[in-house]
């Protein structure tokens, strides 16, 4: 063999095991979950077996599934905007802080180091009818009541920012990081403000970890199932919570997987469109 050929092989060798695992963890049951959509639920005995299109004809053209789906979007959509809002300051602030950033990078990690789901269910006790906020205020005399601020759609949100904001800081955080600070320097040297630098200089450049924060935060929160479980009410159910119920309450195997199917379609688009406009090397730099 020529030193051309081993040289040419070399990469795929050395690539080998991550392939072996990314093929055997995901692409093989992703094979099996495609093939499962096209069979049919048995009411006795086993699935029926076959190629049958009933279940994405149920899932395409029920106004339920229809519904649900654009509902989750909408509350990934306002979820990314939020956490964009209040997370491109926290970024510029550690960015440009001139103290120990390790500590404040520490800091806004520690919520990774508590488990999900014990962090959505804090909220129950700051929320709820019994909870810290509503004891505060009947004990201040504001309401003579408590408020019910749980089981709803601004509560699904608030989880959803408390649990993915540390994800769009830290994207954002590493594109202002990488932005040589003479720039804004020599911008407020030629006449601009402060402002003016930032808006013209500092925000544009930091645009690449800003949209791979909003692709990050967008694609968890679409395909969140514990935060709507948890702080959500019946009527604002995400589209992983009919997977969950098709699957574990139905054992509605071949409807869960055309469920899971249509959402993983969905969510794939929208990363088609984000690369054909943006681009993954956007995604890239902003990662880092």
């Amino acid at each position: 063999m020529s030193i051309e050929a081993r040289e040419a092989r070399q990469p795929w060798i050395l690539l080998s095991p991550a392939l072996s695992a990314v093929t055997m963890l995901l692409f093989v049951p992703l094979m099996f979950i495609v093939v499962y959509s096209f069979w049919l639920r048995s009411a006795v005995g086993p699935d029926t077996v076959g190629f049958y299109l009933d279940n994405w004809q149920r899932v395409l053209t029920d106004d339920f599934y229809r519904y649900i789906l654009l509902n989750t979007l909408k509350i990934a959509a306002i979820t990314t905007i939020l956490c964009a809002v209040l997370g491109y300051p926290a970024a510029y602030f550690i960015a440009r802080a001139r103290g120990n950033k390790v500590l404040m990078l520490v800091l806004l990690m520690l919520p990774f180091w508590i488990s999900y789901i014990i962090r959505t269910m804090s909220w129950i006790n700051i929320l709820g009818s019994s909870g810290a906020l509503n004891s505060l205020l009947m004990t201040m005399g504001v309401i003579s009541e408590p408020i019910r601020m749980l089981y709803n759609e601004g509560t699904v949100i608030l989880g959803l920012v408390h649990f993915l904001l540390p994800f769009m800081i830290l994207n954002i955080y590493v594109s202002v990081d990488g932005i040589d600070t003479s720039l804004e320097d020599a911008a407020n040297s030629l006449g601009a403000t402060r402002w003016q630098a930032f808006l013209q200089v500092t925000l544009p450049l930091s645009l690449p970890g800003l949209a791979a924060g909003g692709l990050l935060v967008f694609v968890l929160g679409a395909s969140s199932y514990i935060t709507p479980l948890i702080l959500g009410g019946p009527r604002d159910a995400m589209f992983a919570n009919l997977v969950f119920e098709a699957i574990i309450t139905q054992l509605n195997w071949p409807l869960g997987s055309a469920l899971s199917l249509l959402l993983l379609i969905v969510l794939g688009s929208l990363v088609l469109v984000y690369n054909r406009f943006l681009g993954m090397s956007q995604l890239t730099r902003g990662l880092g």
